[in-house]
Parts: C-alpha cells; sequence; structure tokens
C-alpha cells in the first residue's frame, strides 16, 4: 500500500511541463508536474525538483530556465526526461531545440516561458522550490486543446 499522501498528490493530476537551463554541451532538463503560475506584477512561475537533479544544478549556475508545456504527443520526451525510459546519447536526443537566452525550447511547444530564478534555495519536502520571475512568453492560441496531463502516474488527454 503506497503511502496515502502519495495517494493524495497523484489525485490532484496537472500538466506536464519540460524545465530546461544551459546550452549545449552543458544543458539540463527535468520533467515537472508540480508547477504553480501566480499573477503579478511580475508573474513567477514556481516549481518543485528534484534537488540532486543535474537540472537543479544547471539553473543554480544559469540562473535562468525555459518552461515549457508539453502536449499528448510529447509523452516519450517527458519519459525520458524523467529518467524512466531510455534515451540513448541523453534526453536532448529525443527531440529538435532552439536556443534561447533562458535554456533550450523545444521545436513544436505550444507553450513557453523564460524565467530568471529569483529562489532555489527552499528546500520543500523531498524537492527543491524553484521560483522563477517570468521574462518571456509565447503561446500558440491554435493549440490549447492538446496539453499533456498526469494523474495517478499515468499520461492523460484532456
Amino acid at each position: 500500500q503506497r503511502d496515502p499522501v502519495r495517494r493524495f498528490r497523484g489525485r490532484l493530476g496537472g500538466a506536464v511541463t519540460l524545465w530546461t537551463s544551459g546550452a549545449e554541451p552543458a544543458r539540463a532538463g527535468l520533467t515537472v508536474s508540480s508547477v504553480l503560475v501566480a499573477l503579478g506584477e511580475p508573474a513567477h512561475v514556481l516549481g518543485l525538483v528534484d534537488p540532486d537533479s543535474d537540472l537543479a544544478q544547471r539553473v543554480a549556475e544559469t540562473g535562468t530556465a525555459a518552461v515549457q508545456l508539453l502536449s499528448w504527443e510529447h509523452r516519450d520526451l517527458a519519459d525520458a526526461f524523467a529518467g524512466v525510459a531510455p534515451a540513448p546519447g541523453g534526453p536532448f536526443r529525443t527531440g529538435s531545440w532552439t536556443q534561447t537566452p533562458w535554456g533550450p525550447v523545444l521545436e513544436g511547444a505550444t507553450a513557453w516561458a523564460g524565467i530568471r530564478v529569483r529562489a532555489s534555495d527552499t528546500e520543500v519536502g523531498w524537492s527543491l522550490l524553484l521560483d522563477g520571475e517570468v521574462e518571456h512568453v509565447e503561446v500558440d492560441p491554435d493549440d490549447a486543446d492538446r496539453p499533456l496531463l498526469s494523474r495517478r502516474g499515468r499520461y492523460l488527454r484532456p
């Protein structure tokens, strides 16, 4: 029987995002579902990431990240960046990328934000809280109906 808190969290569900940082050859990425967007001037994107991940280290070095919303067709890529599927040569070989000032962005991402991380030293439970101030946003208004969602450890279509 799984921990009741894990079971509760799994039932919340949420959009699947990919956080990336750095530039080739020193780039890192991580699939993240624990994300919150706080509106305001400026707006913030908050994410809970593994403190031992390559992404956490790269963000600490660069102070920036690109946060991308993944679509249904990106579920294999999401698994590769989550470390639960094989990615020969590394997960960045699973897609085509455009380098931005905030990090690599997946070509075909329907929405993404470039953030400047203002705080990355708060541990929450087993996670590291990244608090990023939004500096740039791109949204494809014609492709809003295909987000990759996660609930109870499975990917769902909306």
